[in-house]
């Protein structure tokens, strides 16, 4: 098992955020590096084939502050597996990931993702073939199954299976993965949530890094979930509440609990740098619409970014706009 080398990073284990089609690119990364500054990122999965032959810098680039952050791929073709882990570690990323739990039909279609359970020989054989191409940790996120698959040996099988090849730590999406009727959103809903899979999993095997994945959304949740793992792993909740995301961090670091308008204003150098690039604000304000989520004048803050943003020449004073409304709708709240 390939060890986790640097320090931060293997302390980082205790708290990540799940890659996220079209939500965890660059700008979001960056805004959940401010949240959660010791937190593990994850990219957008991307197919191996295209980060050989793609446009790498729009691919692959990303801000130096969003370390440790790690590649997602996909694939299952072990030759072109390990070509784009040598680029991810050729670029500075410090993780490489495989995708074995992606539902969708394009996946399905393209033998990668939730399917290549049921093939744990071919994806020890990709595993391997990234362990021998990079000095980085290569690392797999699963479901638990596939369909009616309902044994926990196979599924443990399946994880041995990638660690005798080089795995060097598992995250678990604690629920199976439905191929047949059901959308990638529903299989992120409908198929039970069974943890206890996980903590066996862990119990059995005290030496293997085991992160868990699936439908934490609080603070209390996901610290219930420590005692029995090393580490959990975020998704729609980072995205949609991502406070929380910055709460978990403080409950688990002892950090102080900075406020909502603090959090924001430190990520004020890089968007104004963004868009002193050419970038339309509408890229980066996409992802901050869940900061107020759930708090007095939320709803203001959100109507201020989701009708402004788009506009030529948007820039900073949007987002003063927005905590302005929203502190006044707040207020207004609390007279009432």
């Amino acid at each position: 098992m390939q060890p986790l080398h640097d320090p931060r990073y293997a302390a980082s284990l205790r708290l990540s955020v799940a890659p996220m089609m079209d939500w965890t690119d660059s700008h979001c990364r960056v805004f959940h590096r401010v949240l959660a500054p010791g937190a593990r990122l994850y990219t957008e999965m991307v197919h191996a084939n295209a980060v050989i032959h793609g446009d790498r810098r729009r691919l692959l680039g990303f801000d130096a502050s969003e370390h440790p952050l790690a590649l997602q791929l996909g694939g299952s073709e072990p030759a072109l597996l390990a070509q784009a882990a040598r680029i991810a570690a050729d670029w500075g990323y410090d993780e490489v990931n495989l995708n074995c739990g992606c539902p969708s039909d394009r996946v399905q279609a393209g033998r990668f993702g939730a399917c290549l359970m049921r093939e744990p020989e071919l994806v020890g054989e990709c595993v391997a073939a990234m362990v021998a191409a990079v000095d980085i940790p290569v690392t797999v996120k699963c479901r638990l199954g596939v369909d009616e698959d309902n044994d926990y040996a196979t599924f443990a099988a399946f994880v041995d299976r990638q660690v005798r090849a080089g795995a060097a730590m598992i995250v678990v999406h604690a629920r199976n993965a439905w191929l047949k009727g059901l959308s990638p959103k529903e299989n992120r809903e409908i198929p039970p949530l069974r943890y206890d899979w996980a903590h066996r999993l862990k119990r059995e095997r005290p030496a293997l890094p085991v992160v868990l994945n699936g439908g934490l959304a609080t603070v209390e949740a996901a610290q219930a979930q420590m005692v029995h793992v090393d580490g959990v792993m975020l998704g729609r909740a980072a995205y949609h509440d991502p406070y929380v995301l910055h709460a978990l961090e403080a409950a688990q670091t002892g950090m102080p609990l900075r406020s909502r308008e603090d959090l924001l204003e430190q990520l004020r150098p890089y968007v104004e740098a963004q868009l002193q690039r050419g970038l339309a604000l509408k890229h980066i304000a996409r992802h901050l619409l869940g900061l107020y989520h759930g708090q007095p004048g939320g709803r203001g803050f959100r109507k201020v970014l989701s009708e402004g943003a788009h506009r030529p020449g948007a820039d900073w004073s949007l987002l003063e706009q927005a905590v302005q409304v929203t502190r006044e709708q707040a207020e207004r709240a609390a007279a009432s």
